[in-house]
């Protein structure tokens, strides 16, 4: 059996693209506080995490998160006015084309009439 259709898109913002990694990226990036524990619960690698961080931080004229060296309190990241505005439009994207989408994706899942 197949996978069933479903919705996957990216937002162009100039040169870069913004898409459902990214955006899970930012979103756990949010959620822990840290790009560690983000790309772990991605199972990337550190490396692969910030390399993202750049893309998306260079999408817009200001970067979606911030960092804090380690030390004494730890470091770690958060995201920024712009990122959670960039994260909050995205997912909003995603629930209005859901929504729009569901009954063009059902109908591509449906099974064949055997009367056609």
């Amino acid at each position: 059996m197949s996978e069933a259709p479903r919705l996957w898109f990216q937002i162009r913002i100039g040169e870069g693209r913004f898409g459902p990694g990214k955006a899970e990226l930012l979103t756990h990036i949010r959620d822990t506080g840290s790009i560690s524990a983000a790309a772990r619960r991605m199972g990337m690698s550190y490396r692969r995490a910030w390399t993202l961080l750049e893309a998306v931080n260079a999408l817009t004229d200001a970067p979606a998160v911030e960092t804090e060296r380690g030390g004494a309190r730890g470091g770690g990241a958060r995201l920024t006015r712009r990122g959670e505005a960039l994260l909050a439009a995205y997912e909003h994207l995603r629930v209005a084309l859901a929504s729009t989408a569901a009954p063009t994706l059902a109908a591509l899942d449906a099974p064949d009439d055997p009367h056609d």
